[in-house]
């Protein structure tokens, strides 16, 4: 990189001492404000001292100068402002400086400029004449002129219409009438150039301009003032435009259209029709002339034309003619500047381009003079050609929209005037260039400061570097989070679509759960430690929060706890391929929470985040910038949280004492819903499900027990140790417990425990045979019977609701086997049906005897009771 800069330093160090030594002078002579974005805005010289512009509006600026010189702007003031009844889009002034003809919206209109002299004098102290013009000054009907030319007495205006460009001819009478005397169309091309439009600002209009034969009737100039047109050398004058025009020394009007056609139009030819001459096939800025290389005569020896975009054609003579016979055909060379070029001008052998941010100067001379020398050395060369692109000299002047003809003095010294982007008339006073000029004049100081000047440049050209490096850099890394965000959103919207039930699958994102008992504010609570587990080939990188939502599965009654729902959220920095996220958060105190709980897991991915813009100041746009994907809902029911217990000891003598204490603490706890008995014990429920041994063995029973594989007979309690073992320690609904309390090891087929409401429980396994239980009634198989007992209600229905959703999934965990207890099946639930509605009976038959709600309570729930002793069997 080192190198590349000190290349650049090295090779645009001496073009740079030119140019810093030879600076532009620009003086800012009057401010018309921001200008109009209807057109091109013009600034013009008239055949005299006036100068005119045009901003786009419907007003016209007259400006005049003591001489034709620009010397001072105290010698340049405004004359007069003219108001038309609409937009103006270009000026002309007569070869006598007495009338100003103008093209507007609906036509061209002709104001006196004597007038303007004389109402201008007599009101001098009052500052600038304002005339509005109205429609008695119309000497031209047409609509929608673009531009106007006046060679001579006659007056030529341009328009459009919906298929062709109208190029209308006027005859000027002694009552500056204007009678027609013809019109030449062309017709549209493909409608992508149709547009007058530009694309760098403003609608830009077409350009015209007159071409002579040079001669002794003509102005010896190349750039002559406005309306007298351009001056060509007569061989190329007859190359361009035909003999017939070089014998009658015709006019030639030149169009440039905005659709890039260069056309031309003999005046004084019979049967003149408007030709195509050549195309740039971008739109037309200026048309001039040149001298290129200095004759006896002085006339222009190159004709040039300029596109919007940069392309520029020279049109001259091509030397591959006969040896002395001159030039044989015109030779058209094109030379590419960068674009865009909103305006331009030519002197004698300089082009003056406008880009918005900078004004260049480009010496024509140079790139036709080196073609010239290197066509002679070999084959003679085509109609068409390319030179090198050339290195136009900047003059550090921004802002140019448009330029008027320069003007040049005897010592070599260039005046160019300009209109600015803010509507600023400013005089541009180019440098004389010497002929002696080089490096090796310059002072020391001058090149001290040169090479500081261009050190300064170039590091704030590698600071600007450097800076778009890591922006870019910035912006890769982030397009590669969002794509990779964009596959993990793909990865957790298709595990969604799966079953509800199915197995954690590979190469997935899955959460689970592990209850435990714990301390934790001197209160016992119940520790949830959620497990966020990445098995998939993606890494959650920045931007992605775990969010938790604890909260009841029951609906309550209340207002206040439908939305007990309390909501973790914990953002992670990176967790790649295979590793896993644990938090830990209190799911409930003892004795406070409402089982069975779930717990909805999702991945949260804010873009905020991501992008560096930080959390947005009000929850609303937080959320519009995040996007949600949720993972697996958990359910925490009451066999996660049981606290396993010793059996309670046998009541001895010796422990009256103790005893009496206990006795005392029960006295103070929470009033049961059911009264003590006379015993003082208060009084147990029950609840029991029974499970089929086959079900038990495919399911739950270790292989090595299993009567179907070679090991050891299998114990009479295996089957229900086997299953309490599978109801307390399997994970089930994503949630796994951890039995806290007492160090208890499950070996019988009877558990106590302690429920998160402090009541006791006891769970046991009973295993029963056919043999047993068909005692000639009726036919069953073997299962295994589950006793649920315990003193309070809400555990008793909590523990049977978690058993029946355990053995669902056994249900879905059994093999499909055949049908063959079909009757059994239907035995039991008809006399489930037989019991139900007998209770349905009963209930019936209380209600209508008219019993105390006390009575009513104790009633159902003796009903209840006995509904949930006749289970049916689960096989």
């Amino acid at each position: 990189m080192y190198l590349c800069l000190w290349t650049l330093f090295t090779h645009y160090l001496p073009f740079s001492l030119v140019i810093m030594e030879r600076r532009c002078v620009v003086e800012t002579w009057t401010d018309l404000g921001f200008l109009g974005k209807a057109c091109t805005p013009k600034v013009k010289f008239g055949a005299g001292t006036f100068v005119f512009i045009c901003t786009g509006s419907d007003e016209v600026f007259v400006f005049s100068a003591h001489e034709k010189r620009l010397t001072a702007s105290n010698s340049f003031r405004l004359q007069a402002v003219l108001r038309f009844p609409g937009p103006v889009r270009d000026v002309a002034e007569s070869h006598d400086e007495q009338l100003l003809f103008v093209a507007s919206r609906s036509g061209v209109y002709c104001v006196s400029l004597q007038s303007l002299l004389h109402s201008s004098s007599d009101d001098a102290s009052c500052g600038p004449a304002e005339l509005n013009i109205s429609s008695e000054s119309l000497v031209a009907r047409a609509d929608g002129v673009l531009t106007l030319l006046l060679v001579g007495s006659l007056l030529l205006t341009l328009c459009r219409t919906d298929t062709s460009w109208l190029l209308t001819l006027y005859k000027r009478t002694q009552s500056s009438a204007c009678e027609v005397l013809g019109s030449f169309g062309l017709p549209l091309v493909s409608p992508a150039l149709q547009s007058a439009g530009s694309k760098t600002g403003p609608a830009r209009g077409p350009v015209l301009t007159c071409v002579h034969p040079a001669g002794d009737a003509t102005p010896s100039s190349p750039t002559p003032s406005a309306g007298a047109g351009l001056c060509l050398e007569p061989l190329l004058f007859k190359l361009l435009f035909g003999v017939e025009a070089a014998l009658a020394g015709s006019p030639v009007v030149l169009c440039g259209l905005p659709d890039g056609r260069l056309c031309f139009l003999p005046l004084r030819v019979p049967g003149p029709r408007l030709r195509v001459l050549h195309s740039l096939e971008q739109p037309l800025v200026f048309v001039g002339a040149s001298v290129v290389r200095e004759t006896s005569a002085g006339h222009a020896q190159c004709l040039v034309a300029v596109g919007e975009e940069g392309r520029v054609v020279l049109i001259r003579g091509d030397g591959g003619g006969a040896e002395g016979g001159g030039c044989s055909a015109a030779a058209f060379t094109e030379v590419h500047v960068s674009g865009p070029v909103l305006c331009g001008t030519a002197d004698r052998n300089c082009l003056y381009y406008s880009t918005g941010a900078d004004l260049c100067c480009l010496n024509l001379s140079d790139g036709l003079l080196g073609r010239e020398e290197k066509s002679k050395g070999g084959e003679a060369s085509g109609m068409m050609s390319n030179v090198a692109p050339l290195s136009p000299s900047s003059l550090n002047v921004s802002q140019v929209t448009d330029l008027a003809e320069p003007l040049c003095s005897d010592a070599g010294e260039v005046q160019l005037l300009g209109l600015s982007s803010r509507g600023q008339l400013q005089r541009i006073s180019l440098p004389v260039r010497r002929e002696d000029e080089g490096c090796s004049r310059h002072s020391s100081s001058q090149i001290g400061r040169s090479v500081k000047d261009l050190l300064s440049a170039i590091g704030d050209v590698h600071e600007r570097a450097s800076a778009l490096e890591a922006t870019i850099k910035s912006k890769n890394q982030i397009l590669r989070q969002l794509n990779h965000a964009l596959n993990i959103s793909f990865l957790l919207t298709a595990a969604d679509d799966a079953e509800e039930h199915r197995l954690p699958k590979e190469e997935s994102i899955r959460c689970h759960a592990v209850a435990s008992w714990g301390r934790l504010l001197q209160k016992d609570s119940l520790i949830l430690t959620c497990v966020l587990d990445n098995s998939s080939p993606y890494s959650l990188d920045r931007g992605w929060t775990l969010c938790l939502a604890v909260c009841p599965l029951s609906s309550s009654s209340t207002a206040t706890e439908e939305t007990s729902s309390t909501n973790f959220s914990f953002p992670f920095h990176s967790l790649g391929p295979g590793e896993t996220l644990e938090v830990s958060l209190p799911a409930a105190a003892a004795g406070q929470a409402s089982f069975p709980l779930t717990v909805s897991c999702s991945l949260v991915f804010s873009l905020s985040d991501l992008l560096g813009e930080g959390r947005a100041a009000s929850p609303s746009g937080s959320e519009s910038r995040s996007l949600s994907f949720p993972l697996d809902t958990l359910t925490v029911d009451w066999l996660h949280v049981l606290q396993l217990t010793a059996p309670p000891a046998p009541s001895q003598s010796s422990g009256r004492a103790v005893d009496g204490v206990r006795a005392f603490l029960s006295s103070r706890r929470v009033r049961r819903s059911r009264a003590v008995d006379s015993g003082g014990q208060p009084e147990r429920y029950s609840a029991s499900l029974r499970v089929a041994s086959e079900l038990l063995k495919d399911t739950v029973q270790p292989k090595g027990l299993r009567p179907d594989t070679k090991g050891p007979e299998p114990d009479p309690q295996s089957l229900g140790l086997s299953l309490l073992h599978w109801l307390l320690s399997e994970r089930c609904g994503g949630v796994k417990a951890s039995p806290g309390g007492e160090k208890v090891d499950i070996g019988s087929t009877v558990v106590h425990a302690r429920a998160p409401n402090g009541a006791a429980v006891k769970l046991t396994a009973k295993e029963i045979n056919a043999q047993e239980e068909s005692v000639g009634k009726e036919e069953t198989v073997a299962h295994v019977e589950v006793q649920i007992e315990s003193s309070s209600m809400a555990a008793l229905c909590g523990l049977h609701h978690a058993v029946l959703r355990r053995t669902q999934t056994l249900l879905q965990m059994a093999p499909v086997r055949p049908a063959s207890t079909k009757g059994i099946q239907m035995l039991g639930l008809r006399r489930v049906m037989q019991h139900a509605e007998i209770q349905q009976s009963r209930v019936s038959e209380a209600f209508s005897a008219g019993m105390s709600s006390g009575q009513t309570n104790q009633f159902l729930l003796s009903v209840y009771r006995e509904l949930r002793q006749n289970s049916l069997l689960v096989i």
